[in-house]
């Protein structure tokens, strides 16, 4: 069965339209990547207050839910958007409008019925997921998050249509949206249901009700931003559904059958979505084996509390890759548009410069985690506990590179047509993670097993994709310039921002330089002088040409640093 990408267009002449539709998606992938930062600093932000009035174990809680919340989103939405996106890419290359609605109706039957049986498993099944992560006040979070999986399925249609038209900026509000009204909802409802809590406490004569009903009150925030999020979508899609309906009497393209527009959805979604889901289902993984063989071991009583802290770590961990989420998300429909035209120069092109920026950030933002690992999470996340969440950060900051590579990679082999290879990769590297994380743990590691793990898993998925795109693209990457010329520079930032962070550090007064104010004041200005080295280095040892500083962002500000 060919998809509507393969087929031939009714005119090779691109209307104004179709022209807009092809802005370059580097660019957009970094307004989507700005977005995206700014949400997870805004969630980092917000996770510090949270944090802090429900403690590092209801935040272990919060984190137990928020995984298992994760993958029946997966199951329910998170491929919904990539998978209409490449749909809706697709048709609208032909001008075929009337195909385009009837893929939106098609995945929103979808969404209801997956909606409701995830939310009904989350709702109700919530007392034996708890049991089975040996966590089992997590009930509270897991329920609080129900709702919010049938809101996303929806979330999901819209945000995919929006994508697929080439057209990144409602995603990107509705995604800063989304995270403020979360991060104000959270806070305030944790804060009440931690109190409520400790009045449960004094009925039942137990100490977690007011950690459990803490992470619940941080869980009903996720959802009090989705639903923020949906509605302006709403409004949107009914600003422009006057102009679709016009588009639609027009098109005198051949329409598919509702039948066949629900293969074509379900062929498409079903290889992202298995590989989305053994690409994520890790954490549940993790969070499953960690509390059983913790306990198996003895250490029961260490469950929650590393957990939490792994929360933390990963809070951290999440900002830098969400650049490589941002640009596989534009990636896919501009890389299958290039496919289904047949230029495989503008799809060599599209790759190369894909892996090449995402190695532009990713490599900086793991060597400035490993240097500034200390005043960052002391900043942060002060406490008892803030030595192991320096370790754990230091060690795990590797995974940012793996994680930010095998995400685009696997945006890649999507935008590619090779669904099925990210899944085969996938399932080869979670065999690997499992038998390493058990075997690390009975070696006495602990929740550093995990982390470790999780580095070789991404590890395992860099080299298997890049093997699989070098065979299916057949294109020379460049090693010097994506990979060894922003490790040098990096080398040489980090350097200096640790050199800025320890000077001021020891002119501050004891008393103050490791409490989160004389972390705060000396890893500010490190961040600011790290970022300006880091880019003067790349421009001394001539990284850039000018063709490359044309497909990024503010690269022309750059030229005059260039030689032609």
């Amino acid at each position: 069965m060919r998809s509507p990408q393969q087929k031939p267009s009714r005119s090779t002449r691109p209307s104004s339209q179709q022209s807009r539709r092809s802005t370059n998606f580097v660019v957009q992938g970094s307004l989507l990547a700005g977005a995206s930062i700014l949400v997870r600093i805004i969630g980092m932000i917000y996770r510090v207050p949270l944090t802090a009035i429900i403690g590092a174990e209801g935040n272990g809680y919060y984190t137990s839910a928020f995984s298992i919340y994760t993958l029946l989103l997966i199951l329910s939405s998170f491929s919904m958007p990539t998978a209409i996106s490449r749909i809706v890419s697709g048709y609208m290359a032909e001008d075929s409008y009337r195909n385009t609605e009837r893929v939106l109706k098609a995945a929103f039957v979808y969404a209801t019925i997956m909606g409701f049986l995830m939310f009904s498993a989350l709702w109700f099944g919530a007392d034996a997921i708890a049991g089975l992560l040996k966590k089992p006040y997590c009930e509270y979070a897991l329920r609080a998050l129900a709702p919010t999986v049938w809101i996303m399925a929806y979330l999901g249609i819209l945000r995919g249509y929006f994508q697929g038209s080439g057209n990144m900026v409602p995603t990107a509000i509705s995604q800063i949206l989304e995270q403020i009204l979360n991060a104000v909802i959270s806070v305030l409802a944790a804060s009440i249901l931690f109190h409520r809590g400790e009045t449960a406490n004094l009925l039942y004569n137990d100490t977690e009700y007011t950690y459990a009903f803490g992470a619940a009150g941080g869980a009903i925030g996720t959802g009090a931003g989705a639903l923020t999020a949906l509605l302006f979508f709403i409004i949107l899609y009914l600003a422009q559904r006057p102009a679709m309906k016009r588009a639609v009497r027009r098109d005198e393209s051949r329409v598919a059958g509702y039948g066949r527009i629900s293969l074509v959805l379900a062929a498409t979604m079903l290889p992202i979505l298995i590989s989305s889901t053994v690409y994520n289902i890790s954490s549940v993984i993790d969070d499953y084996l960690f509390g059983n063989v913790m306990t198996a071991l003895g250490q029961a009583q260490n469950i929650v509390t590393q957990w939490g802290i792994f929360g933390e770590y990963h809070i951290l961990f999440n900002i830098p890759v969400a650049l490589a989420n941002a640009l596989s998300s534009s990636l896919i429909p501009s890389l299958t548009r290039a496919v289904a035209s047949g230029n495989h120069r503008d799809t060599v092109s599209r790759v190369r410069y894909a892996i090449r920026f995402t190695m532009l950030i990713a490599i900086p933002a793991t060597i400035g985690m490993a240097v500034l690992a200390s005043p960052i999470c002391r900043m942060l996340f002060p406490g008892k506990n803030v030595g192991l969440l320096i370790n754990l950060t230091r060690i795990g900051s590797l995974a940012v590179v793996f994680f930010s590579l095998s995400t685009i990679s696997n945006a890649i082999l999507q935008g590619l047509g090779h669904l099925n290879v990210p899944l085969r990769n996938a399932l080869i590297s979670l065999a690997l993670h499992i038998a390493i994380l058990i075997g690390l743990m009975y070696a006495g590691f602990g929740i550093y097993a995990v982390v470790l793990s999780n580095i070789l898993f991404a590890l395992l998925m860099c080299i298997l994709n890049q093997l699989a795109i070098q065979k299916h693209v057949h294109f020379r990457q460049g090693i010097v310039k994506v990979y060894i010329l922003p490790t040098i520079a990096s080398l040489i930032m980090g350097a200096a921002a640790y050199a800025v962070y320890f000077g001021i550090r020891i002119l501050l007064p004891e008393g103050i330089r490791n409490g989160r104010i004389g972390s705060a004041i000396s890893v500010g200005p490190a961040v600011l002088i790290a970022v300006v080295i880091y880019i003067a280095a790349l421009l001394v040892m001539h990284a850039f040409t000018r063709e490359d500083l044309d497909n990024m962002p503010m690269g022309g500000r750059l030229k005059r640093f260039v030689k032609a």
